[in-house]
Parts: structure tokens; sequence; C-alpha cells
């Protein structure tokens, strides 16, 4: 079932785009407080729970859709495949691309309506081993309204090589207008999440052997039937003059050096629910701690 915020068309009104959390008291005719101990983690299975996929075998990958095919853009996959080059996996080699205001990238994923959360292990790097060294090489999630060249729409987590090396970038993009944001991440595994509860977006991410941390909270939006999936994309410096032209761009496969390795183990549907007292713009309404344990399976 839906989880319905309240207060929360008055504050999507305020925080326009690329929202911040606020810390304003909860009051007795505004949102609550959800504790830790009244928070629950996202339910399993269900009719999201069978768009999981653990890539244990080939015919794993049929459950993906590539955006080049859907929406007939150019290819900029160079390699794609379940179980193959990494067993147990989902491989993907992006060839050069970008995911940055109007510019398109490499895309697969599955059709999802609701209340989402998206949880996936994944690993990045460079062709010859460690990070990317080429800038904006990066690899993760990304949730993006259907049909949005004209005026794109999506957010994402990915982790990879931004502006430096060893960084999780989380970006929202409305339309056409990109705010990504950088914090430091350790190379190997990384666990990554990104969920939509009501109009809210959230992405947390969590280090090998670590704890989960909140990278962002977003108003959005974004329509209730969206693409949710894995993305990679790699070498934004070979843009060179094409950078200020996301049409010119787009139009073509642009040669360069792509850079960027992206191993998938899993990547898992949930269905998140907050109360309709809590407000998780608000994080004197909804803490990082609880947000966690509401926006992460549990055991996880």
């Amino acid at each position: 079932m839906r989880a319905k915020v309240a207060a929360l068309v008055a504050i999507v009104n305020v925080l326009a785009g690329c929202g911040t959390t606020t810390s304003a008291q909860p009051t007795p005719t505004g949102p609550g407080v959800l504790t830790l101990d009244k928070a629950t983690p996202p339910a399993p299975g269900g009719e999201v729970g069978q768009a999981s996929t653990e890539f244990a075998n080939a015919s794993d990958l049929a459950m993906w859709t590539k955006l080049s095919d859907t929406e007939k853009d150019v290819d900029r996959i160079a390699k794609l495949d379940v179980n193959k080059t990494v067993k147990g996996s989902m491989y993907f080699e992006p060839r050069t691309s970008a995911w940055f205001d109007g510019f398109r990238g490499p895309f697969v994923y599955q059709d999802l309506a609701g209340d989402i959360l998206m949880h996936a292990r994944v690993k990045v790097e460079g062709k010859s081993g460690g990070w990317p060294k080429r800038k904006f090489s990066l690899g993760g999630l990304m949730a993006r309204q259907p049909g949005s060249y004209a005026k794109p729409n999506w957010v994402s987590v990915t982790i990879g090589t931004g502006e430096k090396s060893g960084q999780v970038e989380v970006k929202y993009t409305q339309d056409g207008s990109s705010k990504p944001q950088e914090v430091p991440v350790k190379s190997g595994w990384v666990e990554l999440a990104l969920a939509r509860v009501g109009r809210v977006f959230v992405a947390l991410y969590k280090e090998e052997g670590g704890k989960w941390k909140v990278g962002r909270r977003w108003p959005s939006t974004l329509p209730d039937a969206l693409q949710w999936g894995v993305t990679a994309y790699t070498d934004w410096d070979s843009y060179s003059t094409l950078k200020k032209d996301a049409t010119k761009g787009n139009a073509k496969l642009v040669k360069g050096q792509p850079d960027l390795k992206l191993t998938v183990d899993f990547v898992r549907f949930l269905r998140p629910e907050l109360p309709e007292y809590a407000d998780p713009l608000n994080n004197a309404s909804v803490s990082d701690e609880v947000l966690i344990k509401a926006m992460t399976p549990a055991g996880a």
C-alpha cells in the first residue's frame, strides 16, 4: 500500500528540484516523530519482489530491457551479460557516455509502479583495475521517468570516479537540470539503495563491512510508474566541444577512452512504507537512523 506522507504536498511546493532536508521541529498539527522502534523495514516479496534478480543464470538478462531498444537511442553498451564474464553477476561495460543534464547514457531497467526500494550490491573498476581513470565514470542505480528525452527526469546513486576517484554520487535531474553531490567511498563492493516513498526519493549506500549511510533525500514530482534499473557511463572528457550541446552529443556514438567495468551481484525490489504522520524530508521527524531502518532490507 502506498505510504501517505503528512504535510508532504506543502513541503514539495517549497522545495523545488533537488531539495534538502529540513530540521524544523514537528508540531501537534504537523508531522510527528517516527521513532526507531516504530519504523519497519521494507516488505519483501509480492508483486515487485518478482522483479528481483540474483543473476545466477544467463537467462536472467531477459528480465531487463535496454533503454536504447525501447526509446530508439544510440546503443552505448559495449558489453552486457549475466553469469558469463563474472559468475553469478551481471557484467556491464559502457562506451563513452554520460547521464548529465540532457545527455543520455546506457540504462537497463524494469517498469515498476508505486513505492519502491531498489537494493543492489555493486563493484566499479577501471579496465585495468582500481578506480576508473577517466572523469565521471560511474555505475549504479537509477529511476527514470519514461520518455523524458525532451525534459529528462531521473534520480540516481552511483559509485566510481566523479570529479575525484572513489566517490558515491547522488544526483537528481529535473527537466534536464542535474544537481549532483559526491562523497568519498572505499574501493570494493558497495551496497546501494534507491527508494521512493510517496513523493520522496532517498539514496543510501554501505561500504563492505560498514554501516548504511544516507546519501541524499529529495522531494519529487515524478509519476507513479518509472523505469527502475542499472546504469553505467564513462569518459566525460571525450565529449570535448559537445559538452554544451546535448542534442549533438546524443545523436551519435562519441569515440573516446571508456574506462569502466560494473559488476552487479544482485538487484532486489521491495515495498517500503512510512506512517502517515512521518515526514521524511524533515530530519526532526525522521532521523537518518530511522530512515535507514525504514529504507533498507532487514538484516542488510
